[in-house]
């Protein structure tokens, strides 16, 4: 064998041994863009859990709030590209808030490379049980016979609850009101005392008081039934056949990861969304493990941008820059 052959065989083995070694033992931030014990905390911290044992590593949660989840993207877009520091980017971080604020430090595609989509969770609509709407088809009428007299709560301006709601409301072609709230929390207590008379928000920031029978799940906004409640029909089998939207979320290391470390990372995540543990953990909240690793998690953030880009529009929703 030629020398310089020689060399390239070693460097080509070499390259992957030294990604592993990287990735093994050596401490991660993971970067989550929202307040601990959130709906996006609920899911980040068994994951942490699991990729640390995964890579015989400590893996810190480090919460930084702010801004719509902004904050925490940044400090991650601006971090060194190695696999110290990850994102557990949201639908929020990385689809909508390109859309929805005037101005961002960070730019959702170019400032990060995509590793692994982790897990997803439907929309529920959800109403106090004392609404006289039962199902789908009663609220639709209910609402077609009083236009803008029923109002509808969600966690904020531009929220996937928010705009799930717009989406369906063009869908349905009704006409309810919105009454943002500064998180999914005071606008449950609202639901709770008949202030408002409907909610959209991520299924497991309701699911607790929908099985204790003080809500009622109407439908969910996935393509497919929550295992969680197998019971509540979701609005495309509810007489909208092309309507589904949900949370997600992800990991996202800063751009330009070295191509060998993002492989065995992404590897490592999959292995841990497919495990059946993993699944066991997340499908009781309400949320449903979604493997999408590298050039397909891509695409799909992609696909995402567009979609709630067009939501933003048409709903009208902004939010200004700090």
């Amino acid at each position: 064998m030629k020398r310089r052959e020689f060399i390239g065989l070693v460097g080509a083995v070499a390259w992957p041994l030294g990604a592993r070694a990287q990735l093994s033992g050596t401490p991660v931030r993971l970067i989550v863009p929202f307040p601990p014990g959130g709906p996006t905390d609920i899911v980040a911290r068994p994951f942490a859990e699991y990729l640390g044992n995964a890579l015989k590593a400590a893996v810190v949660v480090d919460n930084r709030a702010g801004t719509g989840g902004t904050v925490g993207a940044e400090a991650v877009a601006r971090s060194k590209a190695d696999s110290r520091t990850l994102l557990f980017g949201t639908v929020g971080t990385n689809a909508i808030n390109p859309a929805l604020y005037k101005k961002l430090p960070y730019d959702a595609v170019r400032d990060f490379t995509p590793i692994a989509l982790i897990a997803e969770a439907p929309v529920a609509l959800t109403v106090n049980p004392s609404f006289s709407a039962n199902d789908l088809a009663t609220l639709v009428a209910l609402a077609k016979r009083s236009p803008g007299k029923l109002n509808y709560g969600s966690a904020g301006n531009g929220t996937p609850g928010h705009l799930t709601a717009e989406m369906f409301k063009i869908a349905a072609a009704i006409d309810i009101r919105h009454v943002p709230y500064r998180g999914g929390a005071p606008a449950q207590i609202d639901l709770l005392a008949g202030q408002i008379q409907m909610l959209f928000d991520p299924m497991q920031s309701t699911l607790a008081q929908v099985q204790a029978g003080k809500l009622r799940a109407i439908a969910i906004s996935s393509k497919y039934r929550s295992k969680a409640r197998p019971d509540v029909p979701t609005i495309a089998e509810s007489g909208y056949p092309d309507f589904e939207t949900t949370a997600w979320w992800g990991v996202f290391a800063p751009a330009n990861l070295p191509g060998a470390v993002t492989t065995n990372l992404t590897a490592e995540i999959e292995k841990i969304v497919l495990s059946e543990s993993f699944r066991n953990r997340m499908e009781p909240l309400g949320v449903h493990p979604t493997a999408l690793t590298s050039n397909a998690f891509a695409d799909f953030q992609r696909s995402e941008l567009a979609k709630w880009g067009n939501a933003v529009r048409e709903s009208g929703a902004t939010v200004g820059w700090r």
